[in-house]
């Protein structure tokens, strides 16, 4: 198989700035390429192959499933998908579980639930939600509208009503912002594509105080954080604060489609027989995948090891922006969610690292996210920063001929 190039026709809708790279398949946190190269991925899919490549669990798991049963619709009852709500309740603050397929969807069941919560209690007026500025919820048109940023609302017509957004981490603005009118706030823990940015534990304290304050309900989007990113299950337990409802995705089936809306009975009572649904949500080969990625992340020390994997990639990348100051500036993110703020384009910076065969991803505010498999080890940590060491004297080799020149 020989690689694509920008001149080979292709039929896909051109909405992704693809790289001139294909891969054939992975182990762990390993790719190769369709040029014959091997490529260390440290963007797992966008925080999606939280268990890296071809993990022996889920390969074992979808084969077995894959046997037995693809698809059973939602009217009837699903055993393994009622093991999988409860395994994810029993380790969370929820008490129930809706499945769907991708993080928008799961946001878009945060916001249909937030709204009909009030519905259900004749306060049909409260149907609004607070959003922060740098947030991303998805490609829907109405998780574009709780994202609020023009780039992705542009063309698309008026966006949905019901929004509000406010500077992140600002919690006057978000007690101005309440009216009449509020139903919820919802907040990613850490904001990913907005630059990995974490949502201070004292800030999202002040939003639960205001929540319980004013009835309202405390949503949080958990899709790039949720399933171990940050070195706990869910990045909320490290605040010491509980969500009503939560959105769930990425992680959760360590590369298969599915999507996930936790939440309490209470946040959850207005979600009736017919109000909402899915055709392939919680489908069994999701569910064998996302109880398999459970089933490893339950086993002794895994939890451990990505807070120790943390410590020494975030010590090794400030290294290096030690060492290349005109290149990288400082290191930010939680767990295995990493970013660093460049001093040069991120564009620029995730080209040079991939032609060091190391894959990264860019964020808002000019910054790289590390977004290595949860499984990563030492020597592929080192290999990482070695690799990120020989792009930056790249980009200052073409800064200086520049000069030169």
């Amino acid at each position: 198989m020989i690689a694509m190039t920008d001149s080979a026709p292709t039929h896909l809708l051109p909405v992704f700035a693809r790289a001139d790279i294909g891969f054939l398949r992975g182990e762990g946190c390993w790719l190769i390429g369709t040029d014959g190269r091997r490529y260390l991925d440290f963007s797992s899919g966008v925080a999606v192959n939280a268990l890296g490549h071809a993990h022996p669990a889920l390969v074992a798991a979808l084969k077995e499933q894959v046997e037995r049963l693809w698809h059973m619709s939602n009217l009837f009852q699903s055993p393994d998908g009622e093991r999988l709500a409860a395994r994810l309740c029993a380790r969370s603050f929820a008490e129930t579980v809706f499945f769907c397929n991708s993080g928008a969807e799961a946001v878009e069941c945060v916001i249909k639930m937030a709204r009909r919560y009030h519905a259900a209690r004749g306060r049909a007026e409260r149907y609004r939600l607070i959003t922060f500025e740098g947030a991303f919820h998805g490609r829907t048109l109405g998780t574009l509208a709780a994202t609020g940023s023009a780039k992705y609302l542009e063309g698309f017509g008026p966006p949905l009503d019901g929004f509000d957004q406010v500077a992140h981490g600002d919690l006057d603005a978000v007690k101005k912002a309440i009216t009449a009118e509020t139903a919820a706030i919802l907040i990613e823990p850490v904001q990913g594509e907005g630059g990995v940015r974490p949502a201070p534990p004292a800030f999202l304290r002040g939003l639960r105080e205001l929540c319980d304050a004013h009835g309202l309900l405390l949503a949080l989007d958990e899709v790039q954080t949720g399933m171990g990113r940050t070195g706990e299950l869910f990045a909320y337990q490290r605040s010491g604060i509980a969500p009503d409802v939560m959105a769930l995705a990425k992680g959760l089936g360590g590369g298969f489609p599915i999507g996930a809306c936790l939440a309490t009975k209470e946040a959850a009572s207005g979600m009736t027989p017919g109000s909402h649904g899915s055709t392939f949500g919680g489908n069994p080969l999701a569910v064998a995948a996302a109880n398999a990625v459970v089933d490893v992340m339950e086993s002794d020390g895994f939890f451990a090891h990505v807070m120790k994997m943390s410590l020494l990639l975030k010590q090794k990348l400030a290294a290096v922006c030690d060492s290349h100051p005109g290149v990288l500036g400082v290191v930010r993110g939680e767990g295995l969610l990493l970013g660093i703020r460049a001093v040069v384009p991120a564009g620029d910076l995730v080209a040079a690292l991939r032609k060091e065969g190391l894959l990264t991803v860019g964020a808002g505010d000019n910054v790289v996210r590390f977004l290595p498999p949860l499984v990563v080890g030492e020597g592929e940590i080192e290999e990482a920063v070695i690799r990120l060491d020989r792009a930056c004297a790249a980009i200052r080799s073409s800064q200086h001929e520049s000069v030169v020149r």
